[in-house]
């Protein structure tokens, strides 16, 4: 069973697509911890609720980047995290965090990256005029938003979309290929290649969702 550690800031659908993805039996895995940056965080509230442990680990309360992602690091050490999620954490890890868990820190991102990186992806998708966009996950690395891509899902914007419907629809794409890759790293799927990253055995070449899923 895959141990995870998961880094969190807000509401927490992301990690509550996972829990719910492991309690119904489709993802072997065990969320070890919860780290939040945000102790108001709703995601802690999903913790609670599920008997998830969890701890608040605040930037302002150390003294330097450095020390702030040491003491993230050192939890998730201390747990046998073996594989790090970042669901909707609203930081960006140096090299220094990186070089802890080399290509096993994940991120799931709003938008067909390299296309709209950064915040507020959705409504850059909406104002550029782009008639598709998206969700990514990604192995992260020292560039925002840009890490080699594991799996993508389309999502076509309609002409009437702001970025929260927009947003809502790419969303339930989120909740289906962050716990799918999850469980690929369960598996030991997983090939990386510089930039390339191969999911083998999996079927490649159609729509919506390249790779395809195959827990959903």
């Amino acid at each position: 069973m895959l141990k995870i550690g998961v880094l969190v800031s807000g509401r927490g659908s992301n990690l509550q697509a996972i829990i719910d993805s492991i309690e119904a039996g489709k993802v072997n895995a065990k969320i070890e911890i919860v780290v939040s940056d945000n102790p108001k965080a709703l995601a802690l509230e999903r913790c609670r609720k599920h008997g998830i442990p969890y701890t608040t680990i605040e930037q302002k309360n150390h003294s330097s980047r450095k020390a702030f992602e040491e003491a993230i690091v050192k939890v998730l050490k201390e747990k046998g995290v073996e594989l790090v999620v970042l669901a909707g954490f609203m930081r960006i890890l140096s090299g220094h965090f990186l070089k802890h868990f080399p290509n096993r820190v994940i991120n799931i991102h709003p938008s067909l990256i390299p296309a709209f990186q950064g915040l507020h992806a959705q409504e850059q998708a909406v104002k550029f005029g782009a008639k598709f966009s998206g969700c990514t996950v990604h192995i992260v690395d020292e560039s925002v938003d840009a890490g080699p891509v594991i799996v993508q899902a389309v999502v076509p914007v309609l002409p009437e979309d702001t970025g929260e419907t927009l947003a809502e629809r790419i969303l339930k794409w989120e909740h289906k290929i962050l716990p799918q890759t999850i469980q690929w790293f369960a598996e030991n799927r997983i090939k990386i290649d510089g930039r390339k990253v191969i999911v083998e055995g999996a079927k490649y070449g159609e729509l919506p969702v390249n790779p395809a899923l195959e827990i959903f």
